[in-house]
């Protein structure tokens, strides 16, 4: 294995570790009544380090949120390695982020923490299987 692929295979690994541990503290929040833009924030998060994972296995990356959420489109669900539903997922828990994180006089409820929260959940289980069953090797 070349120095090169350690390096790869060992972010890919780092960014899993952090979206599960991303994923623990958005469940901890929400099972402790935290706020729910917190719990949307931590869940989204969890995503997103999840799809920075996948994107080293096309060699791909940006720093804006949109251009991740874009690249995971384009290299993953319109190439049938994920389905739409998922993409949809990621738009939504995106947008929920921005709401609780940047918008005044606008609230995320309770309700639609939980939804982020359990799609999140099983966002970053599917990725995880992906990366273990189907990645090619890098």
């Amino acid at each position: 294995m070349s120095e090169e692929s350690f390096d790869k295979q060992e972010l890919i690994q780092y960014r899993m570790e952090r979206a599960r541990e991303t994923l623990r503290d958005a469940r901890l929040l929400f099972d402790q009544s935290g706020s729910p833009a917190s719990v949307v924030n931590r869940a989204y998060y969890a995503m997103f380090y999840s799809v920075l994972a996948l994107l080293i296995t096309v060699d791909k990356g940006t720093s804006k949120h949109s251009g991740v959420i874009a690249l995971f489109d384009e290299h993953f669900v319109k190439k049938g390695k994920f389905p739409k539903e998922i993409s949809k997922a990621l738009h939504r828990a995106f947008d929920l982020r921005q709401i609780g994180d940047y918008r005044e006089l606008l609230a995320v409820e309770r309700d639609q923490a939980e939804e982020i929260l359990s799609t999140s959940e099983r966002f970053v289980r599917d990725v995880d299987e992906y990366l273990k069953n189907e990645a090619s090797p890098i």
